[in-house]
């Protein structure tokens, strides 16, 4: 398995702890994660690492990595940024679990913004 699909399983199976967190599909080669069916982690399913998040906060800091673009399709217009960093090149796993959680949170309901928080 490479490095990329590996750190991808690892960040779907700490997403899916999230309050409310589920799986969608929306196309073939995706399993995302979502809250209340609003995707807030794009999660590729092949061996190449590629994620999107909605970074409200820390968009432009992440849009000066080397692997990092406004999401496709106009969702970068509202935050949303892609990464597709090579094996080598792969943030560490704190760093891209404090991406998806910023995206978690602008998608969330407040009511399990909350519930998160009261995890501490």
């Amino acid at each position: 398995m490479s490095k990329g699909r590996e750190t991808i399983e690892q960040l779907r199976d700490w997403g899916l702890t999230l309050p409310g967190a589920h799986l969608k599909s929306p196309w073939p080669g995706h399993s995302d994660l979502a809250v209340n069916d609003k995707t807030f982690a794009y999660l590729s399913t092949d061996d190449a690492f590629q994620m999107s998040a909605k970074l409200r906060y820390t968009s432009e800091v992440a849009l000066e990595l080397p692997f990092a673009a406004p999401a496709a399709y106009g969702l970068g217009k509202s935050g949303w940024v892609t990464f597709t960093p090579g094996d080598d090149a792969i943030p560490d796993l704190a760093q891209l679990k404090d991406w998806i959680e910023e995206s978690y949170r602008a998608q969330a309901p407040k009511k399990l913004v909350n519930e998160l928080d009261a995890r501490g």
